[in-house]
């Protein structure tokens, strides 16, 4: 299988590593990825952002397929017993492929806005795991177990730890794809950096108390490694992090959480699907159930709830269709912090209140938050020189340094329109 990528070209899914690819590509449960766009309402600030979680999903493992070239050519450096098997490639190729498949409406932002909804970790392990699915049919056709070591893989476990991290770590398939993928799509360059580069100067350290892990290049790998974690933090801080993203995204949520509210209290709104009822009522959505849904599903839904008997959810429903989002108005200093957050929307609420509008539905606080450099759990990443030893990629860059455990936060008031002056006169006053 050829395929034609704008971000990585020519994508080529033809050796044995890739041998599982074009049948899970036809399964239902990975098809219905192009239903799913990658950054769910981005595309309201930046118009090209229509890509969905299939490409990426492509685009991964495609990464995994250079990646496993890349290791084999390191092969020489390690003894047999740490090498990856070709069973073990396939199945990192596999889990590389799969490891969003359990993805809701809109990516993440679904599953932040039902309480209670397992999130899509879950679910892709429940999809890989699950007798009933297409996907977990191929995968034990391979051999009974398989199934099981890819959704380990996809968890971030495995006896060979870096084939672990490669798939769930600090540089992992996964966002080596999204970053050059998502600055693409929404024509930013804050996220490229030199994948090719990257993989060429990746090395395997070796230490006396711990298995092999991969390790930087000293001398040629350390600022394409620097470019692809400040990548990263860029593209939190200018794309994922919009406000205008952030708004649109606390509507979705609102609606989502009054229509729940609205089926409990016996008024439940058309298009109200199965999963959601479940999970209103308290149970867990059966996985049948749950991959029924899709970006399809929500729109249409939303389209219908702005004709519902609801002021609250149609108003809501409305707005966004016709992209008339919230205001967002940044907050800084004492108030920003979590002991003044909770003052800072008392104090909101109470402008809205008397304004005569909905102090839970019209105002809200929006906190994001983003630890660009964080380290695995198993170890830091470590940079190899051709004399001396090996050295924390954090004790050896100075950015690194500087951003290690470090958390970027922006606090913002996501208010309706029609009170943003009221809000702004009120904030200033105090």
């Amino acid at each position: 299988m050829i395929l034609r990528d704008p971000v990585h070209g020519l994508v080529s899914f033809e050796g044995a590593d890739a041998s599982l690819v074009p049948a899970l590509l036809d399964t239902p449960e990975v098809q219905r990825l192009r239903r799913i766009r990658q950054l769910g309402l981005t595309s309201l600030a930046f118009p090209g952002a229509e890509h969905t979680r299939f490409a990426h999903a492509l685009g991964t493992a495609h990464v995994m397929t250079a990646l496993l070239e890349r290791l084999r050519s390191l092969e020489s450096s390690l003894p047999s017993e740490h090498r990856v098997t070709p069973m073990e490639a396939r199945e990192a190729v596999a889990a590389a492929l799969l490891h969003d498949v359990g993805h809701g409406p809109l990516s993440h932002l679904f599953e932040e806005s039902v309480p209670g909804l397992p999130k899509h970790e879950h679910w892709t392990n429940a999809i890989v795991l699950d007798p009933g699915t297409e996907v977990h049919r191929i995968l034990e056709a391979q051999g009974e177990g398989t199934a099981g070591r890819v959704a380990g893989l996809i968890r971030g476990e495995h006896r060979l730890s870096y084939l672990a991290h490669s798939v769930s770590g600090l540089f992992d398939v996964d966002r080596c794809d999204y970053l050059l993928r998502d600055a693409h799509a929404t024509g930013v360059r804050y996220g490229d950096f030199d994948l090719p580069w990257l993989l060429r100067s990746l090395r395997v350290h070796s230490a006396s108390t711990f298995a092999p892990s991969l390790a930087i290049d000293g001398a040629k790998g350390l600022p394409a490694i620097e470019a692809f974690l400040i990548a990263r933090l860029f593209m939190f801080q200018q794309v994922y992090l919009h406000k205008s993203t952030r708004s649109a995204e606390w509507m979705v949520r609102a609606v989502i959480r009054r229509a729940v509210e609205l089926h409990a209290a016996g008024h439940t709104p058309d298009h109200f699907p199965e999963a959601l009822r479940q999970a209103a009522n308290g149970a867990q959505p059966r996985l049948g159930a749950y991959l029924e849904l899709d970006d399809a599903w929500l729109t249409t839904a939303m389209h219908a709830w702005e004709r519902d008997t609801d002021p609250i959810l149609a108003k809501l429903c409305g707005r966004l269709r016709c992209r008339a989002l919230f205001k967002t108005l940044e907050i800084f200093g004492e108030a920003a912090k979590p002991e003044g957050r909770q003052e800072l929307l008392e104090r909101a609420q109470s402008v809205v209140r008397e304004a005569g509008g909905d102090a839970t539905y019209d105002v809200h606080v929006d906190e994001a938050v983003v630890a660009p450099f964080q380290e695995d759990g198993d170890g830091p990443m470590m940079v190899v020189f051709a004399k001396g030893p090996a050295r924390p990629l954090r004790e050896v860059s100075f950015l690194m340094e500087r951003l290690a455990g470090t958390a970027i936060r922006r606090v913002r008031v996501v208010m309706a329109p029609e009170y943003r002056d009221r809000l702004v006169d009120a904030f200033h006053a105090g």
